[in-house]
């Protein structure tokens, strides 16, 4: 008796789904990334603090990042202005925001920890004529030190 032998061939691999998958990829990290809308032209060192708490990302946010070069430099969102030149910006900014976010306008300030108070205080002063009251400083947590670590 003659027995026979299959010729045993490796099935072609389907590629159909590929293209599902890898556009259900991208829209998965599309959705997760989040893009940074500012880009600090201005050189700081955030300081440190005890009480840090996370900002709501649904808010509309006002960036203001003050370095500490010694003409103080001063970017309200993507414009560097002179410090006498604040007020006016700030208020372009918030004018260029829908009416309904306007109202809901939080103000974040990223202040190098070298800054004078007495240019925190002309920011805050400027903040207040554009009648924009809610202020949020940025800040690093805090380390303790070992020492001070309870067992």
């Amino acid at each position: 008796m003659k027995i026979k032998r299959r010729d045993h061939t490796v099935p072609s691999l389907n590629l159909a789904s590929l293209p599902d998958l890898i556009f259900t990829v991208l829209f998965f990290f599309m959705i997760v990334t989040h893009m940074r809308n500012v880009t600090p032209r201005v050189q700081y060192e955030t300081p440190e603090g005890t009480e840090v708490a996370k900002l709501p990302s649904n808010q509309p946010h006002l960036y203001i990042y003050v370095g500490s070069e010694s003409p103080l430099r001063i970017q309200v969102n993507n414009l560097l202005v002179e410090p006498e030149q604040l007020a006016s910006a700030i208020e372009s900014e918030k004018m260029s925001l829908p009416v309904a976010d306007r109202q809901r306008l939080t103000a974040l300030v990223k202040a190098d920890r070298h800054v004078p108070m007495a240019a925190i205080m002309q920011i805050k002063q400027a903040l207040r004529e554009a009648n924009i009251p809610r202020i949020t400083y940025s800040a690093t947590r805090k380390s303790t030190p070992k020492s001070q670590i309870s067992k």
